[in-house]
């Protein structure tokens, strides 16, 4: 053998050694992130099961103290801080079911919470990771069984499978693939019809696409808002509405045949009655009420139960000042007897029957408030902003039935209804006497 071929031989030689010492090396940090993983799923598990040991509460609480101080708040109504996230929390959604919360951060995770803790000190999450990209937007599906995300680098779907283990615990799988890359500018709002028929996404230019649940297109509309602000599914799951640059909101309903095949994308309605843009709107759980807050600073709330086929339009039952700004979120309770609207990091909360602002919460998040919404029940309302999600009672639901209870007593005749309602009036009392001097976990 020659010497350029024994040096060629040496070097390719040397070559490989790197690259198997290269291999190893890449392996044993990838058994050690799955090691720590499958650690802080078991550790997860153990904490549905029952309270941790005390030794095992005390390195948690050494790793809390480590951590940078978050954003401290408390308020009357405050029933829970959720903090389990080691970002900012971004988006959060309730299960159709009522049992779950979900909540997506820029710490590459998606948590599940169980609603039934929100009042106790220990609230429990399980946590799903967002492979090489974190999560923006999340959303249930209507069996609770799944969630879909909006990826930020990806720019797209993806859908996670909720898959239920023997110990009552969830490990979550995502689809094979994500949806196709549709959207230009960034993406506003994601959801699921409750029907379980389709899939809507909405960026800030004047796009919202209707999908169908294996990603392919069923329909586009283009707003003609100039810009889009806010786009959601109405919780029938008949209607997509926007809103945006121009004073209105648009209403559209997705139709399909009798055989659940997608027909058409119709015009139903519109809101009109603001005098400057809109900036965001939220449904009733009916989908007969809707409330909207503007740039002009009022919100209002629509009677939005109207047969639009025959030309009916929504009314208007209510106009309320309030401070707002770009940005603003509005939420009703499923009752549609209270309105929420954010502005900033501070929310106010209606009556949504007088217009009279009950409750003021400032600085609720050392940021601007990214979601708000009520649970399924309307005992809950939940925000979030920074790296905590914020539970609090709704008190002003609990007065709004119990003065609609006492109205309906002044116009009882029938001796056995009277007694009903006097009862059912101190039962609600007794609740809402019980909420407020509950203490905060």
């Amino acid at each position: 053998m020659d010497l350029s071929a024994l040096i060629a031989l040496t070097l390719l030689l040397g070559a490989l050694i790197i690259l198997v010492a290269f291999a190893v090396s890449k392996r044993r940090k990838e058994i050690g992130e799955e090691a720590a993983q499958e650690a802080e799923f078991a550790a997860e598990a153990n904490a549905v099961k029952g309270p941790a040991p005390k030794k095992q509460k005390q390195e948690k609480q050494r790793n809390r103290k480590d951590k940078a101080s978050q954003h401290s708040f408390s308020h009357p109504l405050l029933a829970a801080s959720l903090k389990a996230h080691g970002g900012n929390v971004t988006c959060i959604d309730f299960s159709s079911n009522g049992k779950y919360l979900a909540s997506c951060s820029d710490d590459r995770t998606v948590r599940i919470w169980s609603t039934k803790d929100f009042l106790e000190r220990e609230h429990k999450s399980l946590r799903a990771n967002v492979e090489l990209d974190h999560a923006t937007l999340v959303r249930f599906s209507p069996d609770s069984r799944a969630f879909i995300t909006w990826l930020d680098y990806g720019d797209t779907i993806r859908v996670f499978k909720m898959i239920k283990k023997d110990d009552g615990t969830f490990t979550f799988k995502a689809a094979a693939e994500d949806f196709p890359k549709k959207h230009i500018a960034p993406i506003l709002n994601i959801g699921i019809a409750e029907t379980g028929k389709f899939i809507m996404s909405a960026s800030t230019d004047t796009n919202i696409h209707i999908w169908d649940l294996r990603g392919e297109i069923l329909a586009s509309i283009n707003t003609n808002q100039m810009n889009n602000s806010y786009a959601a599914i109405s919780p029938c799951g008949r209607f997509v509405a926007s809103c945006g640059f121009t004073p209105d909101v648009k209403v559209w309903e997705i139709c399909f045949t009798k055989d659940k095949v997608f027909k058409e994308v119709v015009r139903a309605f519109d809101l009109k009655g603001h005098s400057a843009g809109v900036h965001a709107f939220a449904f009733s759980n009916d989908s007969h009420r809707m409330v909207t807050v503007s740039k002009d600073g009022t919100w209002k709330l629509w009677n939005t139960d109207v047969e639009y086929k025959k030309q009916q339009d929504p009314y208007l039952l209510r106009t309320v000042p309030c401070a707002s700004s770009e940005g603003s979120l509005a939420a009703l309770s499923p009752d549609g007897r209270v309105v929420a609207i954010s502005n900033g990091c501070n929310v106010a909360l209606y009556n949504a029957t007088t217009g009279e602002l009950e409750e003021e919460m400032t600085n609720v998040h050392s940021e601007e408030i990214a979601d708000l919404r009520f649970d399924t029940t309307g005992r809950f309302l939940v925000s979030c902003g920074d790296k905590a999600i914020r539970v609090f009672h709704n008190a002003p639901g609990y007065r709004a039935t119990i003065r609609d209870m006492q109205d309906m007593l002044k116009k009882a005749q029938n001796e056995g209804m009277k007694q009903r309602l006097q009862k059912q009036i101190k039962e609600a009392q007794s609740a809402l006497d019980a909420v407020l001097a509950a203490p905060v976990h």
